[in-house]
């Protein structure tokens, strides 16, 4: 994982001075970005994005309702693939061998994962239910960017379902990726 920075830091950021909450994006879409993973999500047509969200309140906020979606600029609405569809994206196994019209064993599907891969897997993704006072929580959302040419230019994100201490719904957030490209891909 890459080292936690307030949620601000980012180019990409939507802050709510209100309820003192700053969520922020920094996508993965470059090679020398995905450098630091095991699997290359982009050959797989998956979009990693990093999620920071920064709590400078002095109440805790609560996740397990959140909803993320990327919407792009031709309005095609993405929703983050959970472990199973990205496992099974990445393992894509193939059956080889002849083709009888008679189902019998003949070879084993090739494809599979190797545990340095699943476990990159489980502990990239962004699984935090809640964050603490004055922290920040980070992890990765996969979005499956197949036949999207160019997922970020023009795209917007929207987190809704974050909550504070006493269950009331915060203000959605809103992320314009154009922040983002405009920003530069280098920090």
């Amino acid at each position: 994982m890459p080292k936690t920075q307030p949620a601000f830091s980012f180019p990409a950021h939507d802050h709510h001075a209100g309820e003192n909450v700053t969520i922020a994006l920094d996508p993965y879409d470059t090679a020398a970005k995905e450098n630091i993973f095991v699997v290359k999500y982009r050959d797989h047509d998956l979009l990693p994005v990093l999620l920071i969200i920064t709590n400078d309140s002095d109440e805790p906020i609560q996740l397990t309702s959140m909803k993320a979606e990327l919407v792009t600029a031709d309005r095609t609405k993405l929703i983050p693939d959970n472990e199973d569809d990205i496992v099974r994206r990445i393992s894509h196994p193939n059956a080889s061998g002849t083709h009888y019209p008679v189902p019998f064993p003949t070879k084993k599907a090739k494809g599979g994962m190797n545990s340095k891969e699943m476990n990159e897997i489980e502990s990239a993704q962004f699984r935090a239910k809640a964050v603490e006072p004055r922290s920040s929580q980070v992890g990765f959302l996969f979005f499956d960017v197949s036949d999207i040419p160019n997922p970020l230019a023009g795209a917007r994100f929207y987190l809704t379902g974050v909550r504070n201490s006493s269950g009331n719904d915060l203000m959605y957030f809103e992320v314009a990726l154009d922040k983002y490209l405009d920003g530069g891909k280098q920090r």
